[in-house]
């Protein structure tokens, strides 16, 4: 019989998935080693196998051991968590025969307003009417010197140009050589797509400040004299242009504007005794109200035919698919709802135009029957040839991982951050440990920030929830999210001028998105997604746990997992903690490892080899 062991305890989370290796004796437990990799497929599906096998090879590698060493393999109970948006209304608005620029070139030409009937430049030959007034349209074949001139000739003919609309990047070449001065809005790609003999408003705000005509729909029912049916539907294009520095609106009279609209819908939250209703459309405080209502969460199910509807049944049939359980057997045991904006194409738009819509943010916990997690263990113990075993409930073995970090003692509550769900864990005088598990964290914050920047890039999301920003100024100075001013020896890469910038130690990544040029609306945004999802979920967890269900009588906090090592959430909750006398700081593991690590190091110790008393 082996006096001791060599144990791998492997923490499978929606982000990453984290391996500790010990040698195990009755007397003592030395760990070996760790490895971190990210985590294959969604949480508690088949296809974490080979993410958890790298993890072990790589482990092995760095304690001087063959994977054949490894006695025993414990891996955590894994619960999936998805996240997904539910837009207050899904607004599709086309807008018959009608156009829309609204977008913010560099150089856009003049400023004010002007409104007229849509015209080729090179059409001002022609014998035009000179009771009309013109929008001069100026395709990218066309010289700015002659452009300029056409329509100087024009202006000593009396006829009356009020603005122009230009395919190259000439808004301010020509601007500088008109006698009199007109709005001119250029880089418009799709020029050819603006309708001719048509009624168009071109309007340029002055440096530093955003159109105000045009993003009012009162004043656009002034400009194409519109009744008050027909302001309420093209509200949607002055929506679109709200802090644009330039924008042109054309609009024929036969134009109409068609919505069709899938509505929000309900949420029906399930629970032993009693259900309770909620509308999308009330907002989250609302929804997580009527959540509170109900004494446990059996299943969360959404109105049929319904946006949200749709989307939990989705949710439902992708983790069926996973797992190979019927769509019957999913039920959803946890669930966060954060208000969000969310952006909306508006169709008929020349440049891509989207307003922002409210809306509510969903992260649902999945719950099924242990079977997916155990197909897990089965899957890696025929391919690896080892023992696997599923350990206990992960907030409890993340307790036990966190009672290693020095200076901790009995009476602590544990908070463990990672990508998908919030965990906490209390240990009781007597020994006994109380947890709950809840859905949202880091990949919901990443939705927000995607979402509300209008990103289209969950990598770049990514990075703008782990780094601080700053903003290129000039060759050798940067501007920080702070207000300081950061000077640099070595000159910026010309890529980064003039743009917000992620800064990752000394990379620079630029956000390129033409909307986004303020650092303080990256930030806000940033914060904002962190405290709607963190601090929210940090509050709910930490009540479960409370005997009493009161933060007052919790004394110590540990947080933990890779949201623990985030710049900013940290000091957030122990911000909010502070209200409530709570001392919090993040965990040390082993004190070697930091905040990570928790569970694995807790399904190690917490093996029959190993057992550390709590």
């Amino acid at each position: 019989m082996k006096h001791e062991l060599i144990l791998a305890g492997v923490d499978i989370g929606n982000s990453t998935t984290e391996v500790s290796i010990a040698r195990v004796s009755n007397e003592h437990t030395e760990f070996l080693s760790q490895y971190l990799t990210k985590t294959t497929g969604i949480k508690g599906t088949i296809e974490n196998v080979k993410g958890i096998q790298f993890a072990l090879n790589k482990a092995a590698a760095h304690a001087n051991l063959k994977l054949e060493q490894i006695d025993k393999i414990r891996i955590n109970d894994a619960v999936p968590v998805i996240g997904d948006l539910a837009m207050d209304m899904i607004s599709e608005t086309i807008i018959t025969e009608s156009s829309m620029i609204g977008h913010n070139p560099d150089t856009p030409g003049g400023s004010g307003l002007g409104v007229g009937e849509t015209v080729l430049v090179e059409s001002l030959f022609d014998e035009l009417d000179k009771r009309k007034d013109y929008v001069v349209i100026i395709s990218k074949n066309i010289d700015f010197e002659w452009a300029s001139m056409c329509i100087n000739k024009s202006f000593n003919e009396d006829i009356s140009i009020k603005g122009a609309i230009v395919q190259n990047d000439d808004g301010v070449l020509i601007y500088n050589r008109l006698i009199n001065k007109i709005p001119i809005v250029d880089e418009v790609a799709l020029i050819e797509k603006v309708p001719l003999g048509k009624i168009a408003a071109v309007e340029v705000a002055q440096p530093g400040y955003s159109v105000r005509s045009l993003s009012n729909p009162y004043s656009l029912a002034t400009v194409f004299q519109l009744s008050a049916e027909e302001t309420t539907k093209i509200s949607p294009i002055a929506k679109a242009v709200v802090g644009n520095r330039s924008a042109v609106v054309i609009r024929t009279p036969a134009g109409e504007v068609v919505d069709r609209k899938i509505k929000a819908g309900k949420l029906i939250l399930i629970g032993p005794r009693q259900s309770v209703e909620a509308d999308v459309t009330d907002g989250a405080s609302t929804i997580m109200e009527k959540y509170e209502q109900l004494e446990d969460l059996v299943d969360l199910k959404g109105e049929k035919g319904t946006n949200v509807g749709g989307m939990l049944n989705g949710l439902r049939q992708e983790l069926a698919n996973l797992t190979s359980q019927r769509v019957d057997n999913i039920q959803i045991s946890d669930f966060l709802a954060v208000d969000a904006v969310i952006p909306t194409s508006v169709k008929g738009a020349l440049a891509g135009e989207v307003t922002m819509e409210s809306g509510v943010a969903l992260a649902s916990m999945v719950k099924t029957d242990q079977l997916p997690v155990e197909r897990v263990a089965k899957e890696l113990e025929e391919k690896l040839a080892l023992h696997v075993e599923v350990g206990g409930i992960e907030a409890e073995m993340a307790i036990r991982g966190a009672l290693t970090t020095p200076g901790t003692g009995k009476s602590i509550a544990i908070l463990d951050m990672g990508g998908g769900s919030t965990d906490a864990a209390l240990v009781h005088n007597n020994g006994s440990i109380t947890s709950t598990h809840l859905a949202g964290a880091g990949d919901m914050v990443t939705m927000l920030i995607n979402s509300e920047l209008d990103l289209g890039d969950k990598e770049l999301a990514e990075r703008i929830k782990k780094f601080p920003l700053g903003k290129v100024m000039s060759l050798f100075h940067m501007q920080l999210e702070d207000g300081t001013i950061h000077f640099s020896k070595a000159p910026y890469p010309p890529h980064t001028f003039g743009r917000v910038v992620i800064r990752e130690g000394n990379e620079l990544t630029p956000i390129t998105n033409a909307s986004i040029t303020s650092i303080e609306k990256v930030r806000e945004v940033r914060r904002s997604a962190k405290k709607r999802v963190f601090v929210t979920n940090t509050i709910r967890a930490l009540k479960r746990v409370s005997p009493t269900n009161n933060l007052k009588h919790l004394s110590y906090v540990v947080m933990l997992g890779g949201s623990a090592l985030d710049f900013e959430i940290p000091q957030m909750i122990t911000e909010e903690l502070f209200k409530y006398g709570i001392v919090a700081g993040f965990g040390n593991i082993r004190g070697t490892e930091g905040p990570r690590n928790a569970v694995a190091t807790g399904l190690i110790l917490s093996s029959s080899r190993g057992e550390v008393p709590v």
